[in-house]
C-alpha cells in the first residue's frame, strides 16, 4: 500500500503511527495514514482490520486548563443630546 521510501510501518507494526498522513481532518479529530490506520485527536486508532485501540494517553500527562478568557470591558455609551424645548406659552404665541 505505502509507495514511500523507505515504506512505511505497516498497520500491524508496532510503530505504526510512524506512518506518513494521507489525509488530515482536523476539524474533525482524525488523521489517515498510509497504511491504513485511522488516528484520531485523542490517541485513539481504527486500523484497517476494524480493530479499535482505545485512547492512550501517557498516565502523567493532564491537560492544562485553560485560563479564562480576560473580561472585556465595554465603555457605556455617551448620552444623546437634547434639542431644548421651547415653554409651551412661547410655542402657542409663535403660532
Amino acid at each position: 500500500m505505502c509507495q514511500h521510501q523507505p515504506s512505511c510501518p505497516s498497520a500491524q507494526a508496532p510503530d505504526h503511527t510512524a506512518a506518513r498522513i494521507v489525509t488530515s481532518h482536523p476539524e474533525q479529530g482524525w488523521s489517515l495514514l498510509c497504511n491504513g490506520v485511522v488516528v484520531f485527536d485523542d490517541t485513539g486508532e481504527l486500523l484497517p482490520d476494524r480493530r479499535v485501540i482505545a485512547p492512550h494517553r501517557p498516565v502523567g500527562a493532564r491537560r492544562q486548563p485553560s485560563p479564562p478568557a480576560p473580561r472585556l470591558r465595554i465603555p457605556a455609551p455617551a448620552p444623546v443630546p437634547s434639542r431644548p424645548r421651547r415653554p409651551a406659552a412661547a410655542a402657542a404665541t409663535a403660532a
